[in-house]
């Protein structure tokens, strides 16, 4: 059995398997091990929807520009070509299609997946990661690797290898609160739309009445591919640790809780629901932020409000800053106008001072603010392919992931179609 691999990305969540297909399909030897049984992250196992709206209009053609191109869109197209289910707008999708095209594109790949695996253990020289251990039905193996790719979201190789990292919101330490989503079938669609507008207000009243436990303002619903059937993100869990095994134990068991409470006061409140049923929860609660790694850069809230474009721009982003409040109910907004962006330097990838590991995903290093932003699937679907192809460019001969020269980094991200040369500019912030 081979135990060696040229890249090993931990973690298949959108951001892993994009970092895993990249870096295979340039013909690197490339381990992807996930601890679910299939690839995606949050938008499989959460399951989340949809894909957040990350694009903006030239100005002068009105012509819509895809800030996430690249591997974005080819999982929307495949996803459009397979599903026999018509989606009610873009961005929608069902998981299910979504598990089985990243399987297939990641085996087409040559990309080794190793499933219900996780990380036990990691021997470090210095700055370099040597061998990581992964445990699974099987045991215990050791991996060796020249590179290495942390996607899990809570940047854990990162935490095992000792690099530093802020948890939360840089005051206090805390979170965006966590969501558990669900799906409501059987929905009398008809009703619905008729009773829409009411559920919030009657949901305001009762929660100030204090017969709601959940302090989220208001219940976030959206439409999905399947007739009747109605997707919640509206569970809200605050105050608690995802980064503590008892807490996140004790936040997935609220969340539930939640989950009945949205379903009865739905179902004794409106007749849309009167006949509904209670199809599903997520596998795991999903978690808006936990650690952000400490990186060579940090991008913040300013840079987002300013736009900024960096020299070693890798991934460009335009979806309002999002921030759930930390301390209960509350969602605040700072959207960007029409036709900003901002980019995201390479150097948020690099945990500060690493040799062979990078890092993608809802854990770059950014602050509480911009981390609100950047964390949308699309967003993250471009910084896993960027990490890819550096992961790829990478010589172990030289002094680490932060010789990777950013010229040549950005320009085969354009030729992939997952940067538009025009957004990118050459002198540094």
């Amino acid at each position: 059995m081979n135990t060696h691999f040229d890249i090993i990305v931990v973690g298949g969540g959108l951001s892993g398997a994009s970092a895993a297909i990249t870096a295979s399909r340039m013909g690197k030897s490339v381990l992807l091990i996930e601890k679910h049984n299939c690839l995606g992250g949050v938008a499989s196992f959460g399951p989340v929807i949809p894909f957040m709206t990350n694009y903006t209009h030239d100005p002068i053609t009105g012509e819509r520009l895809e800030l996430s191109g690249g591997l974005y869109l080819e999982i929307l197209d495949a996803l459009n070509k397979v599903s026999r289910t018509p989606s009610p707008w873009p961005e929608c999708f069902s998981e299910e299609y979504l598990k089985l095209i990243l399987n297939r594109m990641a085996q087409e790949s040559g990309v080794k997946l190793l499933y219900q695996s996780v990380v036990t253990d990691i021997k470090m020289s210095g700055e370099w990661i040597k061998s990581i251990t992964v445990h699974n039905v099987s045991g215990n193996t050791e991996y060796t690797a020249d590179c290495f790719i942390d996607a899990t979201g809570d940047a854990n190789l990162c935490h095992m290898a000792a690099y530093p990292f802020r948890l939360g919101r840089e005051s206090d330490s805390r979170c965006q609160p966590m969501t558990l989503c669900f799906r409501i079938g059987n929905v009398d669609m008809d009703a619905f739309h008729k009773e829409h507008q009411n559920i919030n207000t009657l949901w305001k009243k009762m929660q100030s009445e204090g017969k709601i436990r959940n302090p989220r303002e208001n219940l976030l619903i959206f439409n999905t591919v399947g007739n009747g059937v109605l997707h919640f993100n509206s569970t809200r869990v605050i105050g608690l640790d995802p980064t503590n095994a008892n807490e996140l134990t004790v936040a997935e068991i609220e969340a539930r809780e939640q989950v009945f409470e949205i379903y009865d006061f739905l179902t004794d409140n409106f007749s849309a629901f009167k006949d509904s049923v209670l199809l599903s929860t997520g596998m795991q609660i999903g978690v808006r932020e936990s650690r952000k790694i400490i990186g060579e850069y940090t991008i913040t809230g300013e840079d987002i409000k300013g736009c900024k474009k960096f020299y070693d721009g890798i991934a460009l982003c335009n979806y309002d800053m999002d921030i759930h409040s930390p301390d209960g109910g509350g969602t605040s907004h700072y959207y960007l106008k029409e036709g900003e962006y901002y980019s995201i330097p390479y150097r948020c990838l690099i945990p500060k001072g690493s040799k062979n590991l990078l890092v993608t995903g809802r854990c770059i290093s950014a602050t509480h603010e911009a981390q609100s932003s950047l964390r949308i699937m699309p967003c993250c679907i471009a910084l896993g392919q960027a990490a890819g192809v550096a992961s790829a460019l990478f010589d172990k001969s030289t002094k680490g992931v932060s010789d990777i020269d950013t010229d040549t980094l950005k320009q085969t991200l354009i030729d992939m179609g997952a940067s538009l040369e025009d957004r990118i500019i050459k002198k540094p912030h």
